[in-house]
C-alpha cells in the first residue's frame, strides 16, 4: 500500500500511529538540520518532519524534493510541540515524523503557485487546468458539484423516480437553439445531433409507461457563451406522468431547499418559495428571471407622467409606450458623473435615455418638499404635486433619487432590469450568503420574430397551452399563455419546465402556427406524433442547471468556476486545444470537403 490514510483525515487521536502517506509537495521548508514538507491530497493537508536523527536517508531525499513532487511518506503521528499549533486547517494539532519516504515523481515549476490563492489569468488557468484543479477552491467548487448531484440522485431515487440514460446521437429538430451535428460515415449527407435537451425522449418514456424519469443529463447548444452559458452544460432532467403543475413546483422546492440546508447550511433561505406570473415579474421587476433578495421594485407612473407637459413622456405614452420608474434611497446628492454613468447604462441596455428626479437631501416627509429642492431636466414641466406623487407610487422618501425610463415595454424592461441590478450592487443589497428562490408561471406560449414575423415558441414547441386559452389559438395566439413555469434565484433562471402538450392534433396545430407544413411536421416530429397515438398519459417536467445551481451554492460568478474542463469566452477548450482541424483522410471518410471563405 502507498498510504494507508490520507493527509487531511489525521487527528490527535491518531498520535502514536505509525502510517503511510502520498500526496503533492504543498510547501517545503529548510530549517536547518530540519526540513519540514506540507503534504497534500484531495481530503487536506499534513505537515511532515525529516530529521537526521531518526532517518538521514530521508532527509537526505527530501532535500531533493521541491513544490509539486509526488512523494510518499512513512512515519509516526505526533503531536506537535506547544505553540507550534496551526488551528488554520484540521490537521494542525500533529504532524509526522518520517522514518521513510520516497519520490513517485518530480515536476516542473508550475505556472502559476498551486498553493496560494492569488489572481492568475484565466486563459492560463484554462489551460493548465489540470493544475488549476489541484488549488483549494476549485477542488471545493469540484466536491460540492459531487455533492449537489449526489444529493440529487438520493432524493428522486427515495420518491420513486428511475434513472434512464438516453441518447447523445439524436435527429437535428427546431427547438430554440442552433444544433451541434455530427457527420455519419455509414449514411452519406445524413448528420446526428447532438442534443439540445433530452426533451422529446423524456416525452416518449412517459409515453412508454415509466411515469418518474430522472436523469444527470449532458445538453449541447451552439450558441454565444456567456457568464452563465457554455456550449456544454449540465442538467437535472426530471419528467412525470398524471401530473399536475403545482406537484412538479413542489417536488423542485423542496428538493431545492432541503438540498440548500443539508450541503450548504449557512446559506439563508426565504422560504416558502414566491410566485408570480410572468407578466407581473415583468411589471415589477422588468425582468422573467428578477432577484428578489431586495426590493427596488419598479413602479408605473405612466398615468402621472401624462398629466404632465414634459415632451419626453407625452411622446411615449402617444406610442404605446410607459413610463417606468426605480427609488434609489438616499442616492439624492449623486453627482453628475454618477448620473452620466447610470445613463450610459441604459443607453447601452436598449432604452432611448433615464430621466433623474432628485427628492433634495435626506430629512423630513414628501410633504415638507418644496420644488427648489427638486434636480431634474423636467422640473420645469412638473409641479409639485406630480413629484410627490411619483414619489409616493414609488415609494420614495426625501433624500432619494427617482430613475425614469419612458418608452415601449419591450425597449425600457431590459434598461430597467440593468439599472435595477447595477442599483441594487452600489446600495449593497445582494447578500452572498441568501439563496432568494422563485417561481415565475405563466409565461406567453408564442412570440413573434420580429425580423420573420414568424411566430416562435417562448419555451418549446411541447408546451401545452392553459386550457381556457386554447380556443385563442385560431383567433389570437399572441393572448395564449402556455403551462409553463421557471425557477429563478438571485437573478438566474435555474431551472425550465412545463406541463407538455399529449395529444397528436394539438401538437399539428402548434406545428403549424409556427409555420410548418404537413410534410415538414411528419419529416421532423412524425416519431413523436405516432407515440401521442399510443395513448400517450398527461405528463409535464422540469430541467434544473446543475452548473448555475452549483455556481450560486459556491459563491462564484461563472459556471466556468464550477466545471472541470470549461469552454472559454469563445468557445475554445485551452486544455486540448479544440476545436482543431483533421486530416483530408477523416473528412474524405464523412463525405466532407471544406469551402474556403471568398
Amino acid at each position: 500500500m502507498l498510504r494507508t490514510h490520507s493527509c487531511g483525515e489525521l487527528r490527535k487521536e491518531h498520535i502514536g500511529s505509525e502510517v503511510s502517506l502520498a500526496g503533492w509537495v504543498n510547501r517545503r521548508r529548510d530549517h536547518g538540520g530540519l526540513i519540514f514538507i506540507d503534504l497534500r491530497d484531495r481530503e487536506g493537508v499534513v505537515q511532515t518532519v525529516f530529521n537526521p536523527e531518526i532517518s538521514p536517508s530521508s532527509l537526505k531525499t527530501a532535500e531533493e524534493m521541491r513544490n509539486e513532487y509526488v512523494v510518499t511518506v512513512t512515519g509516526e503521528v505526533v503531536a506537535r510541540p506547544a505553540g507550534t499549533e496551526n488551528s488554520s486547517i484540521p490537521t494542525g494539532d500533529i504532524e509526522i515524523v518520517v522514518k521513510d519516504t520516497g519520490i513517485l515523481n518530480t515536476s516542473n515549476t508550475p505556472p502559476f503557485y498551486i498553493n496560494e490563492e492569488v489572481e492568475v489569468d484565466e486563459n492560463l488557468r484554462l489551460k493548465y487546468r489540470y493544475l488549476d484543479l489541484r488549488r483549494p477552491r476549485m477542488k471545493e467548487n469540484l466536491l460540492l458539484r459531487h455533492r449537489v448531484t449526489r444529493f440529487m440522485h438520493d432524493f428522486l431515487d427515495a420518491r420513486g423516480f428511475i434513472e434512464v440514460e438516453t441518447p447523445i446521437l439524436l435527429k437535428s429538430t427546431p427547438e430554440g437553439a442552433r444544433d451541434y451535428l455530427v457527420p455519419s460515415r455509414v449514411h452519406p449527407g445524413h448528420f446526428y445531433a447532438l442534443p439540445q435537451s433530452p426533451q422529446q425522449i423524456k416525452q416518449l418514456l412517459m409515453v412508454a409507461g415509466m411515469e418518474k424519469y430522472y436523469q444527470v443529463a449532458r445538453c449541447f447548444r451552439d450558441e454565444d457563451t456567456r457568464a452563465d452559458r457554455q456550449p456544454e452544460h449540465t442538467q437535472l432532467d426530471i419528467e412525470m406522468s398524471f401530473v399536475a403543475q403545482d406537484e412538479i413546483l413542489n417536488l423542485i422546492e423542496e428538493l431545492y431547499t432541503s438540498m440548500v440546508e443539508t450541503i450548504k447550511p449557512e446559506i439563508k433561505l426565504i422560504k416558502p418559495f414566491p410566485k408570480m406570473t410572468y407578466t407581473e415579474a415583468m411589471e415589477r421587476y422588468g425582468s422573467d428571471k428578477p432577484d428578489l433578495r431586495y426590493g427596488l421594485e419598479l413602479a408605473d407612473l405612466t398615468d402621472i407622467a401624462a398629466q404632465t407637459d414634459f415632451a419626453i413622456f407625452r411622446t411615449a405614452i402617444d406610442n404605446g409606450g410607459k413610463v417606468k420608474s426605480i427609488s434609489a434611497p438616499g442616492c439624492g446628492e449623486y453627482s453628475r458623473h454618477q448620473l452620466d454613468e447610470l445613463n450610459k447604462l441604459v443607453l447601452n441596455a436598449g432604452a432611448k435615455g433615464l430621466l433623474t428626479i432628485s427628492l433634495g437631501s435626506k430629512g423630513g416627509g414628501l410633504e415638507g418638499l418644496s420644488l427648489d429642492e427638486v434636480k431634474s431636466v423636467a422640473a420645469k414641466y412638473l409641479t409639485i404635486e406630480h413629484v410627490k406623487e411619483m414619489a409616493g407610487r414609488c415609494g420614495a422618501a426625501k433624500g432619494d433619487l427617482l430613475l425614469i425610463v419612458a418608452g415601449e415595454p419591450e425597449k425600457i424592461y431590459p434598461a430597467l432590469d440593468v439599472l435595477r441590478r447595477e442599483m441594487a450592487r452600489r446600495l449593497e443589497m445582494t447578500d452572498p450568503n441568501v439563496l432568494a428562490f422563485g417561481w415565475v408561471v405563466d409565461f406567453p406560449l408564442l412570440v413573434r420574430d420580429e425580423e420573420t414575423g414568424r411566430w416562435e415558441p417562448a419555451n418549446n414547441p411541447f408546451t401545452g397551452p392553459r386550457d381556457e386559452d386554447i380556443p385563442l389559438l385560431d383567433s389570437a395566439p399572441e393572448k395564449v399563455f402556455g403551462k409553463n413555469y421557471d425557477l429563478v434565484c438571485n437573478g438566474y433562471e435555474l431551472a425550465s419546465g412545463s406541463i407538455r402538450i399529449h395529444k397528436a392534433e394539438l401538437q399539428r396545430k402548434i406545428f403549424r402556427l409556427l409555420g410548418y407544413n404537413d410534410e415538414q411536421i411528419n419529416s421532423l416530429f412524425g416519431h413523436m406524433l405516432e407515440a401521442f397515438d399510443y395513448g400517450a398519459p398527461p405528463h409535464g417536467g422540469i430541467a434544473p442547471g446543475i452548473d448555475r445551481t452549483v455556481m450560486l451554492l459556491a459563491g462564484e460568478e461563472t459556471i466556468r468556476e464550477v466545471m472541470a474542463f470549461p469552454k472559454t469566452q469563445s468557445a475554445m477548450d485551452l486544455t486540448f486545444g479544440s476545436p482543431s482541424p483533421v486530416t483530408e483522410e477523416q473528412l474524405d471518410e464523412l463525405h466532407i470537403r471544406l469551402q474556403e471563405d471568398e
